[in-house]
């Protein structure tokens, strides 16, 4: 049985003519050649689809649950890998930060400059952006040997069409300065990815800012 067959039942004398008579009263008037006992089938015909159809939208109503497109993230000092709740979408875009991490880490900023998008760019605490690949090697020279810049993402989302998201974290930079002493700095970071139409995935646009001193308020008004 399909759902509604149970509304289609026969329909009386009796109800033919209670139906004439509230025709009657709303002011119908037949037109020559007019069946009203066609007509009143064929309204009882729809109500009955519609009530059918309303019974179903409600059963699938009580079966459906409440679908959460991005899950909570964990706390700062957990791997995110490691959390059942993350979507497989997170976890490619979490595995490609780690990748590109690991291989600037060892090639410096020729490597750095090489996970771009022709088109990417970068947007740096105090500096202009730099927009395209090329321009970003022209700027990313520096050697692992005297720079170090290691970070980890803590976050991450990725876009309904599985084509398009982004990480964020921590970053730390470590150098030495002319005098030889070492130089440290450290801030937050955000990847934004994307696809391209070969399948491979590119860096977009790199963001960072520095962290807020420690003991300072970054959100206060200056008091006058």
């Amino acid at each position: 049985m399909q759902p509604g067959d149970a509304q289609r039942q026969p329909f009386g004398s009796s109800w033919i003519l209670k139906a004439k008579h509230f025709a009657s009263r709303i002011g119908v008037v037949r037109a020559a050649g007019t069946d009203l006992e066609g007509i009143s089938r064929g309204a009882i015909r729809v109500g009955s689809v519609a009530l059918a159809l309303l019974c179903s939208s409600a059963a699938l109503q009580s079966q459906t649950t409440t679908f959460q497109p991005f899950p909570e993230q964990s706390s700062a000092g957990t791997n995110p890998l490691t959390q059942p709740t993350l979507s497989p979408g997170v976890i490619l875009l979490m595995e490609l930060e780690g990748r590109f991490q690991q291989e600037v880490a060892a090639g410096g900023g020729k490597t750095f400059a090489s996970w771009f998008a022709d088109d990417g760019m970068t947007l740096s605490n105090g500096r202009a952006p730099v927009i395209g690949k090329a321009a970003i090697a022209a700027s990313a020279v520096w050697s692992p040997k005297d720079y170090q810049l290691t970070w980890a993402p803590q976050g991450g989302q990725m876009g309904p069409q599985g084509d398009m998201g982004f990480t964020w974290g921590h970053y730390n930079g470590r150098s030495v300065d002319k005098a030889g002493d070492p130089v440290v700095t450290s801030g937050r970071y955000m990847t934004v990815w994307k696809k391209l139409p070969n399948g491979d995935w590119k860096v977009a646009l790199e963001s960072s800012a520095d962290d807020v001193p420690a003991g300072a308020d970054c959100c206060s008004l200056p008091k006058p």
